[in-house]
């Protein structure tokens, strides 16, 4: 049983998979602590919203990408952001 760092807000959407993943994998074993295995739902519950949250970010910049205008020519704008964001270089 290992015990993994709790999310913070440089995790990326990867790790918070890779996780979430392994969170998954130690409870469906069904061999941990009640205490533990509430522990873990609540990291895993914790790092499935993160990992949300990063997927609407991303949604959101593809379809900034994908916006015409009314003559169907392709709409740009600056991206917002954030001080948790990696710079794209």
């Amino acid at each position: 049983m290992s015990k993994e760092s709790p999310p913070s807000s440089n995790t990326s959407f990867e790790q918070a998979m890779e996780q979430l993943t392994k969170i998954v994998t130690q409870l469906e074993q069904g061999e941990l602590p009640l205490e533990e295995s509430l522990r873990l739902f609540e990291e895993g519950v914790k790092l499935s919203r993160m990992a949300q949250e990063r997927l609407d970010a991303a949604q959101q910049r593809i379809e900034r990408l994908l916006s015409v205008d009314a003559q169907g020519r392709p709409k740009t704008a600056p991206f917002e952001s954030t001080d948790d964001e990696e710079p794209p270089f």
